[in-house]
């Protein structure tokens, strides 16, 4: 907090407008750090410096940083980590024009790649303002009456604009949404003229002559100028007439309209340049020029009539001839230093990607710093939403991928616009449920397990929407469908998609190929949102899938691996069966030594233990768990997995792994033979799927190793949530983040979208730009971050005002210098040291009595009518002035 009451708020300004300008771009401010990005700022004013007046006492480390002008520009680069020129600009006027000409040049020389240019202007202290009016160039009335009869000065204004500049080739490249084009500038000096602060009308037409030049275009190609335009009674006609030269040669019939944007928000000075570029790039982008205000009557010193040109009173709509529309903005220092850039309607966006069956539901997410901030971007997009005629599709592209991802995250699916805002502003009332998915990023560093599905989770159209809609899901499939041809007497996709005999999938022989084949395409295409696993683990056929994603061998030796697994197993005789025990595993042994042909096949939880063998003999444990009032259910299977009836397919499965070259894994693997990790030098081999085979399964011990590793985000990349569930059941007291990929009963999109958006605002870092990096999307305007406003303002530490003045009464206070028709006073009056004013109170809070108000009028009023018959008449209190019980006292 000190060092922001230091500093000038024209610093903070220029960080919250670059920020908007950015995310206006579509561009994440994050994705630029130690970029050759670079920052040209125009400033001219430092009131915030004067406050510190000639209280000594009241700077320190921060007070030089604060108000340095370099600082405006150098600070943005510091807080944005820019590595490009950073330079602040001051030619009075046209010092935005000016850094947007030097951001140009830095552009074409190759010093940066984008750039950031732009003004501010913030008037926080009189001096300025009375200086002008003492040079009558302040408007009484407060307008810019530009061309006009009546012109009579101008008003000054604040604010703070930027642009984004790139090489129009890489917006280009980079799919960016352009406003317009500057096909170029040029600045110059009016040297002597006839006087230093003087306009000088030949040095403006050589300046726009010159960007002319750069540009490559005539005087003729020009539609549209945004002139300087003040509305003073001597630079007004100066600049016309320069601009009339420039267009001698156009036809009378086709004039080039001029305007000024200080009709609508006052002259901006140092940003004034800069807010004529974004008007005239709008109504490029929106075939508008707007009216010019405040004209009735043109300036006699203006013959406008013996000119090429026109002033627009009323709204005219701007369309091309068959050739890019083109507009000038000039901007003029008052010292002399002449701005112009010449400016092209943006070209037609390229379409280079060919369209896509598109997903039937889109993600939508907003991020903030604050919790508040939140909620209030919500409410944000959902007024946006029901207003924009962007498709939705765009919307969500370009909020994930043009912004910031900050803690506090919501994410919303939905299938139109009017949807997700009804969602947001649910979410924005509390009514999360239903509704979103709303976090803090509390997983954020956490570590990611991939859980991958055994048998049993397999249905027919498994992942049919997403193999239809999703390009990189699809050609995940066709490759495996294509690879399955050279393993299987039929291709894996004629099994999930639409088979004749749907009873095929369930087949062992092709159930494995085909959960090998959906769970290796959803990993991958976990995989390409960023969702990438640190550990992987499977559940008996699962683990093929995850020593393929873990890369122990290729797609195509996975495939052979569990074509023959599933043709061996399904070659066995089907007399064996498996049952699930909701028992511990002690007693579910002590059951199980009672009888021949029945094994552990699977400790899958606590109390969840699957057994495999014989049918008569599995039969015979049924009816004893139920004596023993323990549940079970026996499982839809053809074989007893996992148990000695797959003792004859052992050898010839070996050999056919020969065959395969295994690697180490490159991301750590939970073996389901023994729940522990593979050795740093161990390689999962022939010998080791052959036991794989065999041995049971140690899923709730795999379970527990991932929670030691530091495992709390668990995905399942498979066509049923059945290893979520499982690994929820295994650790019942753990917090973590369980999703999986894909659900019988639900709409793929909208079952996977739920998962990302868990995962989304826990913290995981998805990369948006390749999660719609297969679709044909466009970056369009949405709301900019809802910042959370807070008030650091360098306060005073006596009742002295900075801008001096006499102390001329108790009461009134100090006599503020002032403009010939007003009286102005200052003073602060302390409820400490008064004690009289504890007698006019409420609840104890001192209170300014209505007498002193009285007291204080009579008095200024004598002042200034130097007459001490002075009264007052028609005299009310609306509400008392409570004073301050401080040192600072109350400012009067």
């Amino acid at each position: 907090p000190r060092e922001a009451n230091r500093l000038d708020p024209q610093q903070r300004m220029a960080l919250e407008v670059s920020w908007e300008t950015l995310e206006d771009a579509g561009i994440a401010p994050s994705s630029l750090a130690a970029s050759r990005t670079g920052i040209f700022v125009g400033a001219s004013n430092n009131d915030y410096s004067k406050l510190f007046g000639d209280d000594l006492s009241s700077i320190d480390t921060y007070t030089s940083t604060g108000n340095a002008f370099s600082i405006i520009a150098n600070r943005l680069s510091f807080f944005y980590d820019f590595r490009g020129p950073s330079m602040s600009i001051d030619t009075a006027c046209s010092s935005s024009l000016v850094a947007l000409h030097q951001a140009v040049n830095s552009l074409r020389r190759g010093e940066s790649n984008l750039a950031l240019a732009g003004g501010v202007n913030l008037i926080l202290s009189p001096e300025i303002t009375i200086t002008f009016s003492h040079a009558q160039l302040m408007a009484p009335d407060g307008r810019c009456k530009t061309f006009d009869a009546g012109a009579d000065g101008y008003s000054r204004g604040e604010g703070c604009g930027f642009v984004a500049l790139k090489r129009l080739s890489d917006a280009q490249r980079d799919g960016d949404r352009i406003y317009a084009v500057i096909r170029g500038s040029a600045i110059n000096q009016d040297g002597r003229s006839n006087g230093l602060t003087a306009p000088n009308g030949l040095a403006q037409q050589e300046v726009i002559r010159d960007a002319l030049r750069d540009a490559h275009a005539k005087p003729d190609d020009i539609h549209y100028i945004e002139t300087h335009g003040t509305g003073t009674i001597l630079g007004d006609p100066i600049e016309v007439q320069a601009i009339a030269a420039v267009m001698q040669s156009r036809s009378m019939d086709d004039p080039c309209y001029i305007g000024s944007v200080k009709t609508n928000i006052g002259h901006l000075e140092s940003a004034a340049g800069v807010a004529g570029v974004i008007k005239t790039a709008l109504s490029l982008y929106h075939e508008q020029i707007p009216p010019h205000l405040h004209f009735k009557k043109i300036n006699p010193h203006i013959p406008i009539a013996e000119m090429p040109l026109a002033i627009p009173t009323e709204s005219k709509e701007w369309k091309g001839n068959g050739k890019p529309r083109l507009a000038g903005v000039s901007a003029f220092g008052f010292g002399g230093a002449n701005a112009h850039v010449v400016l092209e309607e943006a070209p037609p966006a390229k379409v280079e990607k060919e369209q896509t069956p598109e997903r039937p539901q889109h993600m939508l997410t907003i991020s903030a710093k604050q919790e508040t901030a939140l909620f209030d971007q919500a409410r944000q997009m959902a007024a946006h939403l029901e207003n924009t005629k962007a498709p939705f599709s765009d919307v969500c592209f370009s909020a994930n991928t043009g912004r910031d991802h900050f803690k506090f995250r919501l994410a919303v699916a939905a299938d139109s616009a009017a949807r997700a805002a009804k969602k947001l502003k649910e979410i924005a009332a509390g009514q999360v449920v239903g509704s979103g998915v709303v976090g803090d990023s509390a997983f954020r560093a956490d570590k990611i397990a991939f859980l991958f599905t055994g048998q049993g989770a397999q249905y027919v159209n498994m992942g049919r929407q997403l193999y239809d809609t999703h390009p990189q899901f699809r050609k995940a499939m066709d490759e495996c469908n294509t690879i399955s041809e050279k393993y299987l007497d039929k291709p894996i996709l004629s099994v999930i998609f639409d088979p004749e005999d749907e009873s095929l999938i369930h087949s062992t022989k092709y159930t494995q190929p085909a959960l090998f084949a959906i769970e290796y395409s959803l990993a991958r295409l976990w995989q390409s949102w960023g969702v990438t696993p640190d550990y992987v683990m499977g559940h008996s056929i699962g683990e093929f899938t995850a020593a393929c994603i873990a890369g122990v061998y290729s797609l195509d030796d996975g495939f052979k691996l569990v074509a023959a697994r599933g043709r061996l197993m399904a070659s066995l005789p089907e007399d064996g069966a498996m049952l699930v025990v909701f028992a511990g595993l002690a007693e579910v042994q002590g059951k199980i030594a009672l009888v021949d042909d029945v094994e552990i096949a699977g400790v899958n939880g606590p109390e969840n233990i699957v057994l495999s063998g014989d049918k008569s003999a599995i039969d015979k444990l049924i009816k004893d768990f139920e004596e023993s009032e323990i549940q079970t259910r026996e499982l839809a299977v053809s074989h007893a997995f996992h148990s000695l009836k797959m003792e004859p397919i052992l050898d010839t499965f070996e050999d056919i792994a020969k065959e395969v070259a295994f690697k180490k894994p490159t991301i750590p693997i939970i073996s389901n033979v023994t729940g522990r990790a593979f050795g740093e030098d161990d390689v999962p081999d022939a010998a080791y799927w052959r036991k794989h085979i065999r041995s049971a399964v140690l899923f709730s011990d795999g379970m527990n190793t991932l929670k030691e590793l530091g495992c709390t985000i668990f995905v399942e990349p498979g066509p049923n949530p059945h290893m979520v569930g499982m690994g929820r059941r295994c650790l019942p007291q753990y917090h973590a983040i369980w999703v999986g990929s894909l659900k019988a009963d639900a709409t793929d999109w909208e079952f996977i979208l739920n998962g990302l958006a868990q995962l989304y605002v826990n913290g995981v870092d998805v990369v948006w730009s390749q999660f719609d990096d297969v679709y044909r999307r466009q970056k369009v305007q949405l709301p900019t971050y809802a910042f959370q406003r807070q008030r650091y303002w360098l306060e005073k530490k006596n009742g002295r005002p900075r801008n001096g003045g006499k102390l001329v009464h108790p009461l009134l206070g100090y006599e503020v210098p002032s403009p010939p028709e007003l009286a102005q006073y200052h003073n602060n009056v302390n409820g400490n040291l008064d004690p009289y004013f504890y007698q006019h109170s409420k609840f104890t809070v001192p209170v300014l009595p209505p007498s002193a108000f009285v007291e204080m009028g009579i008095s200024a009023g004598k002042r200034f009518m130097k007459n001490d018959r002075v009264a007052l008449k028609n005299v009310r209190f609306h509400k008392d002035l409570s004073l301050v019980n401080s040192d600072e006292g109350t400012e009067v």
